[in-house]
């Protein structure tokens, strides 16, 4: 079996006193779609801005593609190849939508035609960007500056893609529209670590999970098995425990 894509060992993060990821090791191999689940304070963010060199670990190691990149900085690790989608989408509001994904393609930025070529293919992948390419971000609705933050992300073609609560502050019907969407970059080649808010929505489409408890790893599994543990029900899935 191939080495992981991305290796996560005894990975540790603080804020101040606080230590809010707490040695957790776990693995993410080309092609999957691994999923990060918890309660609010679990450890997930954080555990996202480490990986993505927007937080330093206090100690552990990340390795992506083979290579240490625990004290890289964060445009290096974009470099590299690994993508970072943040909670709360960030796009540049009194910006285009054709600004914002320009903005997205800054490693290529010398190369226009590349970046434009780029550009057009994210318009494709998401075709309400494509109709309002001129529109102020800002004017958006919540899933298409959600669609703008991934197609942002998408413009350095990242091998992987960390995507931190995209279905935050969507209705039902446009969560299970991102989560297609998601999908839909992984069949297109990226694979994708996904912070969700929505457990049952990860488990229906991650090949694998990691549920963190207070920065530490408690339970791991296939999307199926969780979905299917007693502890997994009642606490995320509004399930009997007894069942």
């Amino acid at each position: 079996m191939s080495a992981p894509l991305l290796e996560i060992r005894d990975l540790s993060s603080r804020y101040g006193h606080t230590e809010a990821v707490r040695g957790i090791s776990f693995d993410v191999r080309a092609g999957e779609i691994v999923a990060l689940l918890g309660s609010n304070g679990a450890g997930k963010t954080t555990t996202l801005r480490t990986i993505t060199g927007l937080h330093r670990a206090s100690s552990g190691a990340v390795r992506f593609g083979g290579e240490d990149i625990s004290r890289c900085k964060a445009h290096e690790i974009v470099a590299r190849g690994l993508g970072h989608v943040p909670e709360g989408r960030r796009i540049f509001a009194s910006l285009s939508v054709a600004e914002n994904l320009l903005l997205g393609g800054y490693l290529k930025r010398r190369d226009r035609a590349l970046v434009d070529a780029r550009r057009d293919a994210i318009c494709a992948l998401f075709p309400r960007l494509g109709e309002r390419r001129e529109q102020l971000a800002g004017l958006l609705s919540g899933g298409e500056q959600q669609m703008l933050a991934i197609g942002r992300a998408l413009m350095n073609e990242p091998k992987l893609l960390a995507l931190d609560e995209p279905t935050m502050g969507l209705a039902p019907i446009a969560a299970k529209q991102m989560m297609s969407i998601v999908r839909d970059i992984r069949a297109r080649g990226t694979t994708v670590l996904l912070v969700e808010q929505s457990a049952r929505l990860a488990l229906g489409l991650a090949d694998r999970a990691y549920v963190l408890v207070a920065g530490q790893i408690a339970l791991r599994g296939s999307g199926t098995e969780l979905a299917k543990d007693p502890r997994v029900q009642a606490a995320y899935l509004g399930g009997d425990p007894a069942t």
